[in-house]
């Protein structure tokens, strides 16, 4: 008998609450639910892009030797600012300046012979006219004459190649820059044009590079291109750095290069801006925060983040009607700006979106309606950690 009561009891409480009295799903839906809704924003909103970016060398040249030989000195270590033309290393020189002695004897001789034949030339046209020769030995002489100077212009380009390699026994800085720590001990054997001695790299100014989107590209080019066609030697968009430990680089950036096409698995474009870098703070290889402001988007349809909700992989707001009703509108989002997304599609200028009060999505509901502003929600444009993020859920 109390088995059987109480069963009877637990099939009330799924209706009345066992001793209660019976609720009314349609009959709680009369009494209306507090919100509290903001209307859609249209503006000219502003445009915040920011990415990942790494600084890279604006030029970087490996310092090769253009001769054969062991490094006898160093006049530099690594991490070192060199200039151009600055010596860097000496390679043993000893062989070069024998094969200038040598290619100056070398010369010497055949300058000798070079007078000796012209002087047997000289007598031999004399002989000709007095006719004491045929005109075959003076044709013999003449061409002894040359044979000689072509000797004589082959050992002074020997002597020159000689005092080339003996002059390259120094090896000098290509380019201004910094030294990398790669840079070679003394003792070590160098081959000409294939062992590298060091590494040098441009430190001021530097490049920094990071991947923008194809829609972010046409929105930066189209600013660019704005830019010119007022006459403006840059854009009105600003690019700064932030760095590792949150500090902001005090130089602002200028677009420098674009690749020339996107990457077929990111679909991304990569572009590098120039930053001046007196200091030498950014080095190749350091991460940065880059961001452009200055952007906008002229017309602009948002709504505050805490308003939106997913559902089955897609986004929904909750509308409250003119006759405070709720109402399921399905929106696509586009840009986040600060406490906003840009709302493509689904919403009216005069929709009314609520931003507190409902949790679930329902169809139809009474509300009971106070409309608030941005102020006095706290919403902004600039970035805040304590709103809801959309695109992180969608993706879990």
């Amino acid at each position: 008998m109390k088995k059987f009561l109480a069963t009877i009891c637990a099939a009330a409480l799924l209706m009345t609450g066992c001793g209660g009295e019976e609720t009314d799903p349609e009959a709680q839906q009369d009494f209306p639910t507090p919100v509290k809704a903001i209307k859609v924003m249209v503006t000219d909103a502003p445009l915040t892009l920011s990415y990942s970016g790494q600084v890279v060398d604006r030029n970087e040249m490996k310092v090769q030797s253009k001769v054969n030989g062991s490094i006898v000195e160093k006049y530099v270590k690594g991490g070192d600012n060199v200039v151009e033309g600055q010596m860097l290393f000496k390679i043993d020189d000893r062989q070069y300046s024998s094969a200038v002695l040598e290619a100056e004897a070398k010369l010497a001789k055949s300058q000798t012979n070079l007078a000796k034949e012209r002087v047997d030339l000289q007598r031999d046209e004399e002989l000709w006219r007095s006719n004491a020769i045929s005109e075959q030995t003076l044709t013999n002489q003449r061409a002894a004459v040359k044979s000689q100077e072509a000797e004589v212009a082959a050992n002074a380009a020997l002597l020159q190649k000689a005092k080339d390699d003996l002059a390259d026994t120094i090896v000098y800085a290509p380019m201004s820059g910094r030294l990398g720590i790669d840079d070679v001990p003394v003792g070590t054997l160098a081959t000409a044009g294939a062992t590298p001695l060091a590494t040098i790299g441009i430190v001021d100014p530097v490049f920094v590079q990071f991947a923008v989107s194809e829609q972010e590209y046409l929105r930066l080019s189209r600013g660019e291109q704005q830019a010119q066609a007022k006459g403006q030697a840059q854009p009105d968009f600003k690019i700064s750095l932030t760095l590792a430990d949150g500090s902001v680089y005090p130089y602002q950036g200028q677009f420098a290069e674009y690749d020339r096409t996107l990457g077929n698995e990111t679909g991304t474009l990569t572009i590098r801006t120039i930053f001046k870098n007196p200091n030498a703070l950014l080095v190749p290889g350091m991460y940065t925060r880059v961001e452009i402001t200055g952007l906008k988007i002229p017309g602009a349809m948002l709504v505050p983040e805490r308003a939106l909700q997913q559902l089955l992989g897609e986004t929904m707001v909750i509308v409250a009607r003119s006759d405070n009703t709720s109402a399921i509108r399905k929106v696509e989002l586009g840009e986040k700006i600060g406490s906003y997304y840009v709302i493509k599609k689904g919403l009216k200028a005069d929709d009314w979106v609520i931003v507190e009060g409902l949790t679930t999505l329902r169809e139809g509901m009474p509300l009971e309606v106070t409309q608030v502003t941005a102020k006095d929600m706290d919403f902004s444009f600039t970035p805040s950690d304590k709103v809801f993020d959309v695109q992180q859920n969608a993706n879990k």
